[in-house]
């Protein structure tokens, strides 16, 4: 069962063929896993996604081991975290949502065809959310914990990017998910 949950995240890789390279912003925020089906990458199920991931793969690091998965588990947190450092481009900035969902949502096709807009949304301190900007913390802290014994240069670099999420949500006072929505964005072309 476990290997077919690993198959299933190694389909959902985002922009790993060169065909996809079309479609880099100013921003370069490729990679990461689509939000279901569709085209949309949405940051909190990614973000909650590696957090159960890393923790899954933490308490049961040596049953991965045993049957063989732990190097896809590795590789399936790493895929997450690297996109999530990527949409953390400063301090106070984080990317949470990439493409448009009511045109995506309708549209359910192969990333090569893929025709509709990718408008990027981001928090800061006039875009606030703070469920997605913690959830982004927690999955980063997490991850940390499963690369100390295997990177530690990566795992310092993740637990940097936790702690400046996690300060920004405090020192800014950013509680209000609602006001995450897309008449407060700013569209990259």
């Amino acid at each position: 069962m476990i290997s077919n949950f690993f198959l299933f995240q190694v389909e959902q890789l985002l922009n790993k063929k060169p065909f996809l390279r079309k479609f880099l912003w100013q921003i370069n925020l490729v990679g990461g896993y689509y939000d279901a089906g569709d085209n949309l990458k949405l940051g909190f199920p990614l973000a909650f996604t590696i957090t159960m991931l890393s923790w899954s793969t933490i308490e049961f690091n040596g049953e991965l081991f045993r049957q063989k998965e732990l190097q896809n588990a590795l590789s399936a947190v790493k895929w997450g975290t690297d996109y999530l450092m990527k949409a953390h481009t400063s301090p106070d900035v984080l990317y949470g949502e990439i493409g448009d969902p009511d045109s995506d949502h309708s549209c359910w096709q192969r990333p090569e065809d893929m025709t509709t807009p990718r408008t990027s949304y981001k928090l800061d301190y006039n875009h606030p959310g703070s469920d997605l900007a913690a959830e982004t913390a927690a999955a980063l802290a997490a991850a940390s914990i499963v690369f100390e014994s295997v990177d530690r240069k990566y795992s310092s670099t993740m637990l940097l990017h936790a702690t400046q999420v996690r300060t920004y949500i405090n020192t800014k006072n950013i509680f209000n998910a609602e006001r995450f929505e897309k008449k407060n964005t700013r569209k990259i072309k």
